[in-house]
C-alpha cells in the first residue's frame, strides 16, 4: 500500500512538473511579452504597453478572427457530417473487424502531419491524382484547381482532424442500447425521425466533444494553410507566426496569442457547462 502512494505521489508530481515547465510558464511568458514594448534594435523592451493589445481591434485583425472563425466552423461541421456515419459503422462492425477498422483509423497518427500534408499536393495538384482519375473517368475535361485554394485548406483541415471527430463519436454510438431504435421502429417513427429524436441526443456528448477537438486545432493548424492555401489564406494561426518570425513583433504577436487562448478558454468553457447541464439533467 505504501508503495503504490509513493508510485502515485511520484506519478503525479511528474506531471504537475511537467505541465508546469512546459504549459504554465511558457504561458506567463507569453502574457508578459505581450505588455513589453519593442524597439528596432530589441525584440522586448520596457516600458509595459498596451499597444499589442490595441493592435488586435483594427479592421485587418477583425477579418482575420472571422475568417479563421469561419473556416474552423465549415471543417468542424465537415469531419461532423463525414465522421458520424463512419463512427456509426465503425460501432455496429462485428467485434472481430472493429478492431482492425479501429487501427486503419489510427494509422495516419504514425506519420508526421506535416509530412501527409505535403503528400496532399500530388493528389491535389491540376496534374495530380485526383484530377486524373477524374479525367479517366470522363467526369471533367479540364484538370480544375483546387491547389492554392480555400477548397485545398478545407480539405486539408478535414483530412488532419477527422479522426479527432470519429474517436468520440465512436465511443458515444458504442454505448447507445440498440434496443431503443428498435423501441422507435416499433413505435411506428422513421429512420430519419430515430436519428434526430433519438441517436443523436442521445450521442450529443460525443458531437460535442468531436467539434471540440476539431474546432480548437482548427483555428491555429498554420502549416495547412501555408502548405495548401499559399500566401492567400491568412489565418489567425499564419498571422500569429508570422509576427514573431517575419515582423519580428513579438509584443503584438504575443497579445494575438493571448487573445487566440482566450477563444479557446471561452470555448472550452462552454463545453464544460454544457456538459455538467447534461450530466445533471440525466440524473434527473
Amino acid at each position: 500500500m505504501a508503495n503504490k502512494k509513493i508510485f502515485r505521489s511520484f506519478s503525479i508530481g511528474l506531471v504537475v512538473c511537467w505541465m508546469i515547465a512546459f504549459a504554465v510558464i511558457p504561458n506567463i511568458l507569453v502574457l508578459t511579452a505581450s505588455f513589453l514594448s519593442r524597439t528596432d534594435s530589441q525584440f522586448l523592451t520596457m516600458p509595459l504597453t498596451l499597444d499589442g493589445y490595441d493592435q488586435l481591434f483594427t479592421p485587418l485583425i477583425a477579418g482575420i478572427v472571422m475568417r479563421s472563425l469561419g473556416l474552423a466552423c465549415m471543417v468542424t461541421v465537415t469531419c461532423l457530417l463525414l465522421g458520424y456515419p463512419f463512427a456509426w459503422i465503425l460501432a455496429r462492425a462485428p467485434k472481430k473487424h472493429r478492431h482492425l477498422l479501429i487501427v486503419m483509423l489510427i494509422i495516419p497518427f504514425w506519420t508526421n502531419s506535416l509530412i501527409r500534408t505535403y503528400a496532399l499536393i500530388a493528389i491535389l495538384n491540376t496534374s495530380g491524382l485526383l484530377n486524373k482519375a477524374l479525367m479517366t473517368l470522363g467526369l471533367i475535361e479540364t484538370p480544375l484547381r483546387i491547389l492554392y485554394t480555400k477548397s485545398a485548406v478545407l480539405i486539408g483541415l478535414t483530412y488532419t482532424l477527422l479522426p479527432f471527430m470519429v474517436l468520440p463519436l465512436y465511443a458515444a454510438i458504442e454505448k447507445l442500447d440498440p434496443r431503443l431504435r428498435e423501441a422507435a421502429r416499433d413505435l411506428g417513427a422513421s429512420r430519419l425521425a430515430s436519428l434526430l429524436k433519438i441517436e443523436l441526443p442521445l450521442t450529443q456528448s460525443g458531437i460535442i466533444a468531436g467539434s471540440m477537438l476539431v474546432f480548437l486545432p482548427a483555428l491555429g493548424m498554420f502549416y495547412v494553410p501555408d502548405i495548401l492555401g499559399g500566401a492567400k489564406s491568412v489565418l489567425i494561426g499564419n498571422f500569429i507566426r508570422d509576427q514573431f518570425m517575419i515582423a519580428r513583433n513579438w509584443p503584438f504577436g504575443s497579445a494575438a496569442s493571448i487573445f487566440l487562448t482566450l477563444i479557446m478558454i471561452v470555448m472550452l468553457s462552454l463545453y464544460a457547462w454544457r456538459t455538467t447541464r447534461t450530466r445533471q439533467g440525466g440524473r434527473l
